[in-house]
C-alpha cells in the first residue's frame, strides 16, 4: 500500500468530475467506508454529457449503471430504467446521474459544483523534488488548486486523486497534423466539434447548407445520418483520412452491441448508394474564409485539393487535457497518452480490434505518483474506443485498492460485448450515382449511437 495513502488517511479522496464515472467512483468509495470529495467545474452533475444530450447511446441501460451506484440508489427507492432500452445523454443525466448525485449528497458525500481544478501537486514538493526519505513526495498529500465560479482560488488536500474529467472539452482539431489548421480558429463561427444537434437546436444552421464532416468514427456516423434526415436541401460531404476501401464502418451484425453495429451498417450503405459525397482520402491543411463560406484546403493522394462549404463539423475524436497535471510525475505512453500498461491493450496502431479490454487499478497506476489515477474516458488518452461499463470497472478496482482490498482490486468483474471488428480493411467500394431523393434512414429502427464520454 502506498505510504502516501496510509500517512494521510484522515484526508478525503478527491474525485475530479461529476459525470457518470466520477459519481460511480464516489459510490464505490462510499460503499467501502472511504470519504470521497467530488469537484465539478460545471453547474451540476453530468455537465459534459448534457452537451451531447440529444444523442442516443448504443449501450443499453444494463451496461450504464454502476453496481455500487445501483445499490445506493435502490436503497433510496430508485427504480432502474428498462435494462434493454437505449438512453439519450439527457435521459442518462435525468434518470441516473442526477439521482445518483442526490443520493450521494444524502449519504454525506461533499459535491462541489462550479469549481474547476487548475493544478495538482504534492504539498511542498513540485515535480522536480523528491524530498527526504520518509518525508518525501510519496508521503506528502496531494494539493489541488481549485478556482471557484467567482474567480476565487483555494487549495484542497487529498490522500488520493481520481481524475474523471473525460475528454469532451478537448476535441481534436481539423488538421491532419494534429495541430489546429491555419485559419481554423478564426473560422470558429462556421465550425462545430463533436456531435451538433442537427435535428434539433441546430437544424436551421444545417438544413440548407453544404456541410463537410471530418472523421470516420461513431461521432461522425451519427452526424452524417442526422444530416441526411434533413432532406434534399442539405448537401453532405464526408471526409476520411484513409482510402475508402480501408475505412472501417464497424462490425455490423457481428457487433455485440446491435445498435453500434447497425449505426456503421447504415452509414456504409449511404456511402455505397452515393447519398453522401465521400472524400477518401482527404487530409486537411488549411481553412480560409471566403464570402461567408469556408474553403477547406488539403491533399488527396498526394495532390492539392480543396472543397468549399458553408459549415464544417470536426468529428475526429478527442484527446486528454493534461494541463492541470503538469506538476505530477505521470507515466504515459508516448503515442496513446494512456498508462504504459494500458496503452498496448487499446492502441489502434498495434491492433485493429475495437474491443474494450477489461483492466483495473494495476493498469491505471502511475508508479511515479502513487495514489493518482485517471479513470473513464481520460484514462484512454487518444484511443477511440471506450464504454461506460469500462469506467465502472476501473473505479471499482481503484476503490478496492485504496481500501486495502488487493484481491478485489486485481479481480476482473467485467464482461463486455465484442465489437465484431478485427480487420482494418474491407472490399473497395465503387461509388455510385446519388440515389433518388427521400430519406433512407426511416426504415431502420436502430437508434443513433454514441460511446459514453464519462
Amino acid at each position: 500500500m502506498p505510504s502516501s495513502i496510509e500517512t494521510n488517511a484522515a484526508l478525503p479522496i478527491a474525485i475530479i468530475g461529476a459525470g457518470p464515472v466520477g459519481l460511480a467512483a464516489a459510490a464505490q468509495l462510499t460503499a467501502r467506508g472511504l470519504r470521497p470529495l467530488v469537484i465539478e467545474a460545471g453547474a451540476g452533475p453530468g455537465a459534459a454529457v448534457r452537451q451531447w444530450g440529444h444523442v442516443r447511446m448504443f449501450s443499453p441501460w444494463r451496461f450504464n449503471v454502476d453496481a455500487a451506484a445501483r445499490a445506493l440508489l435502490e436503497g433510496q427507492g430508485w427504480k432502474a430504467p428498462p435494462p434493454a432500452s437505449f438512453p439519450t445523454g439527457n435521459e442518462l443525466v435525468a434518470d441516473y446521474v442526477e439521482p445518483l448525485a442526490r443520493a450521494l449528497s444524502q449519504a454525506g458525500v461533499d459535491l462541489h459544483y462550479g469549481a474547476r481544478v487548475t493544478g495538482i501537486s504534492r504539498r511542498h514538493h513540485d515535480r522536480l523534488h523528491d524530498g527526504a526519505p520518509g518525508r518525501g513526495r510519496a508521503e506528502a498529500p496531494f494539493v489541488l488548486q481549485v478556482e471557484g465560479a467567482d474567480g476565487h482560488t483555494d487549495t484542497i488536500e487529498a490522500r488520493a486523486v481520481i481524475d474523471a474529467t473525460g475528454t469532451w472539452s478537448s476535441p481534436n482539431p481539423a488538421s491532419a497534423h494534429g495541430l489546429p489548421a491555419p485559419g481554423e480558429t478564426p473560422a470558429s463561427a462556421h465550425i462545430r466539434y463533436g456531435i451538433p444537434d442537427v435535428l434539433g437546436a441546430d437544424r436551421a444552421t444545417y438544413a440548407e447548407a453544404t456541410t463537410l464532416v471530418l472523421g470516420g468514427g461513431h461521432s461522425a456516423m451519427n452526424t452524417v445520418l442526422d444530416l441526411v434526415k434533413l432532406g434534399d436541401g442539405a448537401r453532405i460531404l464526408w471526409a476520411f483520412r484513409r482510402p475508402l476501401g480501408a475505412v472501417n464502418f464497424g462490425g455490423g451484425a457481428a457487433d455485440g452491441l446491435a445498435a453500434r453495429g447497425a449505426l456503421g451498417a447504415r452509414a456504409q450503405s449511404l456511402v455505397e448508394a452515393g447519398r453522401i459525397e465521400a472524400l477518401a482520402p482527404f487530409l486537411v491543411h488549411r481553412i480560409e474564409q471566403k464570402g461567408g463560406r469556408l474553403e477547406v484546403q488539403g491533399e488527396r493522394e498526394g495532390q492539392a485539393a480543396s472543397v468549399t462549404v458553408d459549415r464544417l463539423i470536426v468529428a475526429t475524436g478527442f484527446r486528454p487535457d493534461l494541463s492541470m497535471l503538469g506538476e505530477l510525475r505521470l507515466d504515459l505512453d508516448r503515442a496513446v497518452q494512456a498508462t504504459p500498461a494500458l496503452a498496448p491493450l487499446i492502441d489502434p496502431n498495434l491492433h485493429s480490434c475495437g474491443t474494450v479490454r477489461p483492466h483495473g487499478e494495476a493498469e491505471l497506476r502511475h508508479p511515479g505518483e502513487p495514489g493518482f489515477y485517471m479513470a473513464g474516458m481520460k484514462s484512454y488518452g487518444r484511443a477511440p474506443t471506450f464504454l461506460l461499463a469500462t469506467g465502472h470497472e476501473q473505479v471499482r478496482s481503484i476503490a478496492a485498492y485504496l481500501a486495502g482490498d488487493l484481491e478485489a482490486a486485481r479481480r476482473v468483474e467485467l464482461e463486455l460485448p465484442e465489437t465484431g471488428v478485427c480487420s482494418a480493411s474491407r472490399p473497395v467500394i465503387e461509388i455510385k450515382a446519388p440515389a433518388a431523393a427521400g430519406s433512407c434512414c426511416a426504415a431502420s429502427p436502430a437508434p443513433a449511437a454514441k460511446e459514453c464520454c464519462g
